[in-house]
């Protein structure tokens, strides 16, 4: 939906605060996704959630704020990380992986999640913000973790060579990766990540 075609739809109010809120992250991760951070205006992405304006500033404050909280709702670190934990750093590795490449293969989560990276790519508002958020809510919960030196590190290792297999598979498309079985996919680079938390790191 074009900022102009928005504009031409009435917003109304949603029923409770809740639903509200979440009605305007799912606009908002969909108005990144489409248009980027730079383009994603207050005003449409309140149209989309069928809120007013004023709404997406009571909840969030900024758009710097939701986007933030858009990420968040992708993630969800407080949730994924000490699930991901609670067997140990044996195979975290592997668990790793596989997390992160089911976000990108789930229709709930996939459009987000590369919304919120063409965005960080795209505008250097949200790199900063991205790169706050994955060092705060996702590597430093991961860090305490990792023994040894250089744990911060390592964390940041595994989350650069995530990073680049992503983008190789699910953006630019490189085959044959593009087309792997994910299990294949998860089993080559478990390992890998295995050795950033585990291994020497120098």
């Amino acid at each position: 939906m074009s900022d102009a075609a928005s504009a031409r739809a009435r917003p109304g109010r949603r029923p409770g605060a809740s639903g509200t809120r979440e009605a305007i992250l799912l606009a908002a991760r969909a108005r990144f996704e489409e248009v980027g951070y730079d383009r994603a205006t207050i005003r449409a992405i309140a149209v989309q959630a069928g809120v007013d304006p004023a709404l997406v500033m009571h909840f969030f404050g900024s758009k710097q704020q939701l986007f933030l909280d858009a990420i968040e709702m992708t993630i969800k670190p407080a949730e994924a990380v000490p699930a991901m934990l609670e067997d140990g750093l044996d195979g975290l590795g592997e668990r790793l992986a596989a997390f992160y490449l089911d976000m990108w293969e789930s229709p709930d989560t996939r459009d987000g999640l590369a919304g919120i990276m063409r965005s960080a790519f795209s505008h250097e508002d949200a790199a900063a913000l991205l790169r706050g958020f994955l060092g705060s809510e996702v590597f430093g919960r991961l860090v305490p973790s990792i023994e040894g030196q250089d744990a911060a590190l390592r964390v940041g290792l595994a989350g650069a060579h995530l990073v680049g297999i992503a983008i190789a598979r699910y953006v630019v498309k490189v085959e044959p990766l593009a087309s792997a079985d994910r299990d294949t996919v998860v089993a080559a680079v478990g390992p890998t990540i295995q050795r950033y938390f585990t291994g020497d790191a120098r």
